[in-house]
């Protein structure tokens, strides 16, 4: 269980070094979550300990949340003042969340229906 929770450890470290070395603006985790992917694809498996400890952190996700929570508590003074902003900041990105997200799934159909030679469904 050690090895499994330190192979994470190493690959979210792997990552963080890449993004700080390259300069991209990209989190470190997400490159680390790719490496690790791409280490696990070419094993052909997840190991059963990984497995496991994988499956305990994410049942206890929820535990991951209660910083930012605290954050907004501290901070509440400043939401009260800037409500707003961050109000058209979420209505703004979600519609651009959805409209980008249509737009991909067009895509996908799209080149779906040219590699089946046209052909459609039903």
């Amino acid at each position: 269980m050690i090895n499994a929770l330190l192979s994470l450890l190493v690959f979210q470290l792997l990552g963080e070094v890449l993004v700080r070395a390259m300069g991209v603006p990209i989190p470190g985790p997400v490159v680390g979550m790719l490496l690790l992917f791409g280490a696990l694809k070419l094993r052909g498996r997840v190991p059963d300990t990984l497995h496991k400890v994988s499956e305990a952190l994410l049942n206890n996700l929820s535990l991951l949340f209660v910083p930012a929570g605290v954050g907004v508590m501290v901070h509440l003074n400043l939401l009260r003042t800037g409500w707003w902003q961050l109000l058209v900041t979420v209505i703004v990105s979600t519609l651009i969340t959805l409209v980008v997200t249509a737009l991909t799934m067009q895509g996908l159909v799209s080149v779906q229906r040219c590699a089946r030679g046209g052909q459609t469904d039903g």
